[in-house]
Protein backbone atom coordinates (compact mmCIF):
# COMPACT_ATOMS: atom_id res chain seq x y z
CA UNK A 1 0.00 0.00 0.00
CA UNK A 2 2.80 2.26 0.57
CA UNK A 3 4.58 2.04 -2.11
CA UNK A 4 1.33 2.22 -4.70
CA UNK A 5 0.20 5.53 -2.55
CA UNK A 6 3.87 6.94 -3.40
CA UNK A 7 3.21 6.48 -6.87
CA UNK A 8 -0.29 7.46 -7.48
CA UNK A 9 1.56 10.63 -5.44
CA UNK A 10 4.15 11.18 -7.26
CA UNK A 11 3.30 10.37 -10.87
CA UNK A 12 0.91 12.33 -13.53
CA UNK A 13 -0.20 11.51 -16.88
CA UNK A 14 2.81 11.78 -19.11
CA UNK A 15 5.35 11.58 -16.44
CA UNK A 16 8.70 9.42 -17.08
CA UNK A 17 8.98 6.39 -14.43
CA UNK A 18 12.63 4.35 -14.39
CA UNK A 19 12.27 1.22 -14.01
CA UNK A 20 15.51 -1.13 -13.04
CA UNK A 21 15.38 -4.53 -13.50
CA UNK A 22 18.19 -7.49 -14.87
CA UNK A 23 20.10 -9.73 -12.53
CA UNK A 24 22.95 -11.91 -13.37
CA UNK A 25 25.28 -12.78 -16.14
CA UNK A 26 27.62 -15.22 -18.02
CA UNK A 27 28.50 -17.73 -17.72
CA UNK A 28 25.41 -18.87 -15.77
CA UNK A 29 22.66 -16.37 -16.77
CA UNK A 30 23.70 -15.32 -20.33
CA UNK A 31 20.92 -13.02 -20.88
CA UNK A 32 19.92 -12.55 -17.09
CA UNK A 33 17.25 -14.21 -14.95
CA UNK A 34 13.57 -14.16 -15.35
CA UNK A 35 12.72 -12.80 -11.74
CA UNK A 36 12.41 -8.80 -12.25
CA UNK A 37 11.81 -8.79 -15.80
CA UNK A 38 8.29 -9.84 -15.42
CA UNK A 39 7.59 -8.20 -12.48
CA UNK A 40 8.77 -5.28 -14.15
CA UNK A 41 6.91 -5.66 -16.87
CA UNK A 42 3.66 -6.25 -15.15
CA UNK A 43 4.22 -2.96 -12.87
CA UNK A 44 4.63 -0.54 -16.28
CA UNK A 45 1.63 -2.28 -18.01
CA UNK A 46 -0.49 -0.72 -14.28
CA UNK A 47 1.50 2.63 -14.21
CA UNK A 48 0.84 3.43 -17.84
CA UNK A 49 -2.40 2.10 -18.21
CA UNK A 50 -3.44 3.12 -14.34
CA UNK A 51 -2.17 6.71 -14.65
CA UNK A 52 -0.82 6.67 -18.22
CA UNK A 53 2.84 7.43 -17.14
CA UNK A 54 5.94 6.42 -19.28
CA UNK A 55 7.90 3.43 -18.18
CA UNK A 56 11.58 3.72 -19.19
CA UNK A 57 13.62 0.20 -18.20
CA UNK A 58 16.80 0.00 -17.26
CA UNK A 59 19.14 -2.72 -17.92
CA UNK A 60 22.47 -3.67 -19.45
CA UNK A 61 23.13 -5.19 -22.73
CA UNK A 62 22.52 -8.89 -22.17
CA UNK A 63 19.36 -8.28 -20.49
CA UNK A 64 17.65 -6.53 -22.85
CA UNK A 65 15.89 -8.89 -24.77
CA UNK A 66 14.20 -10.76 -22.02
CA UNK A 67 13.10 -7.75 -20.71
CA UNK A 68 11.59 -6.42 -23.79
CA UNK A 69 10.30 -9.75 -24.49
CA UNK A 70 7.80 -9.65 -20.86
CA UNK A 71 7.03 -5.96 -21.88
CA UNK A 72 5.67 -6.92 -25.59
CA UNK A 73 3.82 -9.99 -23.62
CA UNK A 74 2.35 -7.69 -21.44
CA UNK A 75 1.01 -5.39 -24.10
CA UNK A 76 3.38 -2.46 -24.08
CA UNK A 77 5.58 -1.91 -27.03
CA UNK A 78 9.52 -0.81 -26.37
CA UNK A 79 9.88 1.85 -29.05
CA UNK A 80 12.54 4.84 -28.76
CA UNK A 81 12.09 7.75 -26.92
CA UNK A 82 11.09 10.18 -29.46
CA UNK A 83 8.42 7.79 -30.90
CA UNK A 84 7.36 6.52 -27.12
CA UNK A 85 6.58 10.54 -26.60
CA UNK A 86 3.58 10.66 -29.05
CA UNK A 87 1.87 7.99 -27.71
CA UNK A 88 0.77 6.25 -24.46
CA UNK A 89 0.99 2.72 -23.71
CA UNK A 90 4.32 2.03 -24.43
CA UNK A 91 7.77 2.08 -22.97
CA UNK A 92 11.38 2.86 -23.64
CA UNK A 93 14.56 1.04 -22.43
CA UNK A 94 18.08 2.52 -21.95
CA UNK A 95 21.11 0.47 -21.37
CA UNK A 96 23.45 0.98 -18.59
CA UNK A 97 27.05 0.91 -18.30
CA UNK A 98 29.27 -1.83 -16.13
CA UNK A 99 31.88 0.08 -15.16
CA UNK A 100 31.12 2.53 -11.97
CA UNK A 101 32.57 5.82 -13.71
CA UNK A 102 30.58 5.18 -16.40
CA UNK A 103 26.99 4.63 -14.52
CA UNK A 104 27.33 7.48 -12.50
CA UNK A 105 27.58 9.89 -15.59
CA UNK A 106 24.94 7.78 -17.66
CA UNK A 107 22.88 8.08 -14.35
CA UNK A 108 22.87 12.25 -14.46
CA UNK A 109 22.27 12.25 -18.36
CA UNK A 110 19.01 9.77 -16.90
CA UNK A 111 18.03 12.14 -14.23
CA UNK A 112 18.14 15.39 -16.48
CA UNK A 113 16.90 13.62 -19.79
CA UNK A 114 14.03 12.11 -18.71
CA UNK A 115 13.19 14.38 -15.43
CA UNK A 116 11.71 11.04 -14.16
CA UNK A 117 8.75 11.20 -11.49
CA UNK A 118 9.60 8.04 -9.89
CA UNK A 119 12.18 5.38 -9.54
CA UNK A 120 11.54 1.49 -9.22
CA UNK A 121 14.44 -1.34 -8.48
CA UNK A 122 12.78 -4.95 -9.31
CA UNK A 123 15.94 -7.44 -8.59
CA UNK A 124 18.17 -5.21 -9.04
CA UNK A 125 21.53 -5.85 -6.80
CA UNK A 126 23.04 -3.91 -5.54
CA UNK A 127 26.54 -2.98 -3.46
CA UNK A 128 27.29 -3.53 0.30
CA UNK A 129 29.37 -1.08 2.37
CA UNK A 130 32.50 -2.05 0.51
CA UNK A 131 31.13 -1.14 -3.11
CA UNK A 132 30.72 -5.15 -3.73
CA UNK A 133 28.14 -6.57 -5.28
CA UNK A 134 27.34 -10.10 -3.48
CA UNK A 135 24.91 -13.36 -4.72
CA UNK A 136 22.46 -14.04 -2.10
CA UNK A 137 25.42 -16.84 -1.12
CA UNK A 138 27.73 -14.06 -0.04
CA UNK A 139 29.58 -14.31 -3.34
CA UNK A 140 30.83 -11.71 -5.02
CA UNK A 141 29.83 -11.37 -8.28
CA UNK A 142 32.40 -12.21 -11.12
CA UNK A 143 30.99 -10.29 -14.15
CA UNK A 144 30.30 -6.73 -14.14
CA UNK A 145 27.51 -5.51 -12.62
CA UNK A 146 26.02 -1.87 -13.49
CA UNK A 147 26.34 -0.18 -10.48
CA UNK A 148 22.63 2.19 -9.89
CA UNK A 149 23.39 3.18 -6.63
CA UNK A 150 24.37 6.71 -7.51
CA UNK A 151 21.23 6.77 -9.56
CA UNK A 152 18.62 5.69 -6.53
CA UNK A 153 20.76 7.89 -3.97
CA UNK A 154 20.89 11.06 -6.17
CA UNK A 155 17.27 10.28 -6.73
CA UNK A 156 16.68 10.63 -3.40
CA UNK A 157 18.63 13.45 -2.72
CA UNK A 158 16.41 15.73 -4.91
CA UNK A 159 13.06 14.41 -3.73
CA UNK A 160 12.12 11.90 -6.23
CA UNK A 161 10.13 8.48 -5.06
CA UNK A 162 11.93 5.79 -4.96
CA UNK A 163 10.71 2.22 -4.72
CA UNK A 164 12.82 -1.44 -4.12
CA UNK A 165 11.38 -4.91 -4.53
CA UNK A 166 13.47 -7.69 -3.60
CA UNK A 167 13.51 -10.99 -2.21
CA UNK A 168 16.89 -11.60 -0.78
CA UNK A 169 18.45 -8.39 0.95
CA UNK A 170 21.27 -8.14 -1.72
CA UNK A 171 19.03 -5.90 -3.82
CA UNK A 172 18.40 -2.12 -4.38
CA UNK A 173 16.04 -1.29 -1.49
CA UNK A 174 17.41 -3.11 1.64
CA UNK A 175 19.58 -0.54 2.88
CA UNK A 176 16.55 0.43 4.78
CA UNK A 177 17.15 -2.72 6.44
CA UNK A 178 20.82 -3.43 6.19
CA UNK A 179 20.76 -4.62 9.97
CA UNK A 180 18.23 -6.96 9.57
CA UNK A 181 19.69 -8.34 6.46
CA UNK A 182 22.86 -8.69 8.18
CA UNK A 183 21.19 -10.73 11.26
CA UNK A 184 19.09 -12.62 9.41
CA UNK A 185 20.86 -14.11 5.76
CA UNK A 186 23.35 -16.51 6.47
CA UNK A 187 26.01 -14.66 4.69
CA UNK A 188 24.45 -11.26 5.34
CA UNK A 189 27.36 -9.52 7.89
CA UNK A 190 30.27 -12.05 6.43
CA UNK A 191 30.49 -12.79 2.87
CA UNK A 192 32.54 -15.75 0.90
CA UNK A 193 34.39 -13.17 -0.69
CA UNK A 194 37.93 -11.40 0.53
CA UNK A 195 36.23 -7.90 0.99
CA UNK A 196 34.58 -9.87 4.01
CA UNK A 197 31.76 -7.02 4.80
CA UNK A 198 28.66 -9.43 3.97
CA UNK A 199 26.17 -9.49 1.10
CA UNK A 200 23.68 -7.03 2.88
CA UNK A 201 23.50 -4.21 0.28
CA UNK A 202 23.18 -0.42 1.61
CA UNK A 203 21.37 1.33 -0.73
CA UNK A 204 18.13 2.56 0.44
CA UNK A 205 15.02 3.48 -1.08
CA UNK A 206 12.18 5.33 0.61
CA UNK A 207 10.13 2.36 0.16
CA UNK A 208 10.92 -1.04 -0.14
CA UNK A 209 8.53 -4.29 -0.45
CA UNK A 210 9.94 -7.43 0.48
CA UNK A 211 8.85 -10.67 -0.92
CA UNK A 212 9.45 -14.38 -1.24
CA UNK A 213 10.05 -13.89 -5.19
CA UNK A 214 10.48 -10.31 -6.48
CA UNK A 215 8.22 -10.28 -9.35
CA UNK A 216 5.12 -11.35 -6.58
CA UNK A 217 6.56 -8.07 -4.80
CA UNK A 218 6.07 -6.06 -8.15
CA UNK A 219 2.12 -7.96 -8.50
CA UNK A 220 1.67 -7.30 -5.22
CA UNK A 221 1.89 -3.47 -5.65
CA UNK A 222 0.03 -3.33 -8.84
CA UNK A 223 -2.95 -5.24 -7.01
CA UNK A 224 -2.66 -2.17 -4.63
CA UNK A 225 -2.49 0.31 -7.64
CA UNK A 226 -5.58 -1.32 -8.90
CA UNK A 227 -7.43 -1.51 -5.61
CA UNK A 228 -6.62 2.12 -5.32
CA UNK A 229 -7.43 3.33 -8.73
CA UNK A 230 -10.49 1.28 -8.44
CA UNK A 231 -9.39 -0.20 -11.64
CA UNK A 232 -9.32 -4.31 -11.50
CA UNK A 233 -8.17 -4.88 -15.32
CA UNK A 234 -4.81 -2.76 -14.13
CA UNK A 235 -3.62 -6.40 -12.53
CA UNK A 236 -3.09 -8.63 -15.01
CA UNK A 237 -4.47 -12.56 -15.52
CA UNK A 238 -2.99 -15.90 -14.50
CA UNK A 239 -3.40 -16.33 -18.37
CA UNK A 240 -1.41 -13.12 -19.19
CA UNK A 241 1.28 -14.35 -16.73
CA UNK A 242 1.92 -17.26 -18.15
CA UNK A 243 2.37 -15.50 -21.38
CA UNK A 244 5.19 -13.20 -20.30
CA UNK A 245 6.97 -15.62 -18.48
CA UNK A 246 7.14 -18.35 -21.36
CA UNK A 247 8.28 -15.11 -23.89
CA UNK A 248 10.82 -14.21 -20.96
CA UNK A 249 12.20 -17.62 -21.71
CA UNK A 250 11.99 -17.65 -25.30
CA UNK A 251 13.57 -14.36 -25.58
CA UNK A 252 16.82 -15.93 -22.84
CA UNK A 253 15.90 -15.53 -19.41
CA UNK A 254 16.50 -18.38 -16.84
CA UNK A 255 15.41 -19.44 -13.59
CA UNK A 256 17.43 -18.02 -10.82
CA UNK A 257 17.43 -20.78 -8.77
CA UNK A 258 18.76 -23.81 -11.02
CA UNK A 259 20.20 -21.42 -14.15
CA UNK A 260 18.29 -23.46 -16.68
CA UNK A 261 15.73 -21.97 -19.10
CA UNK A 262 12.83 -23.54 -17.78
CA UNK A 263 9.08 -22.41 -16.79
CA UNK A 264 9.99 -21.93 -13.13
CA UNK A 265 11.02 -18.58 -11.49
CA UNK A 266 12.91 -19.21 -8.81
CA UNK A 267 13.06 -22.86 -8.09
CA UNK A 268 8.95 -22.63 -8.19
CA UNK A 269 6.59 -23.76 -11.20
CA UNK A 270 4.60 -21.63 -13.42
CA UNK A 271 1.47 -22.56 -12.57
CA UNK A 272 2.47 -21.74 -8.74
CA UNK A 273 2.79 -17.98 -10.13
CA UNK A 274 -0.10 -18.17 -11.89
CA UNK A 275 -2.15 -19.32 -9.06
CA UNK A 276 -0.57 -16.20 -6.91
CA UNK A 277 -1.84 -13.39 -9.34
CA UNK A 278 -5.89 -15.33 -9.59
CA UNK A 279 -5.26 -15.30 -5.67
CA UNK A 280 -4.29 -11.21 -6.10
CA UNK A 281 -7.19 -10.56 -8.62
CA UNK A 282 -9.71 -12.18 -6.43
CA UNK A 283 -8.38 -10.01 -3.48
CA UNK A 284 -8.71 -6.96 -5.25
CA UNK A 285 -12.28 -7.59 -6.95
CA UNK A 286 -14.03 -8.47 -3.24
CA UNK A 287 -12.37 -5.42 -2.05
CA UNK A 288 -13.53 -3.47 -4.73
CA UNK A 289 -17.47 -4.93 -4.23
CA UNK A 290 -19.98 -3.16 -1.88
CA UNK A 291 -22.65 -5.84 -0.63
CA UNK A 292 -25.42 -5.05 1.39
CA UNK A 293 -26.47 -8.60 2.92
CA UNK A 294 -29.27 -10.12 4.55
CA UNK A 295 -27.51 -11.10 7.69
Amino acid sequence: MAAAEGLTGAVSAGDNILIATGGGGSPWLPKGENDGPIGAAALARALALGVEARPIYLCEEHQVEPIVASSHAAGLMVMDYETAQRRTQVAVVEVVPSDRVEAETKARRLLKKYQPQALIAIERLGPNEKGVVHSILGKAIEEAEADLSFLFNEARERGIFTLGIGDGGNEIGFGRITESVRQIQPYGRRCQCPCGAGMATVVATDVLVVAAVSNWGAYGVEAMLAFLLQKPELLHTPELERWMLEECIRAGGSDGAYAIPAYIVDGISGDVHQGLVRMLGEIVANGLTSLDRAF
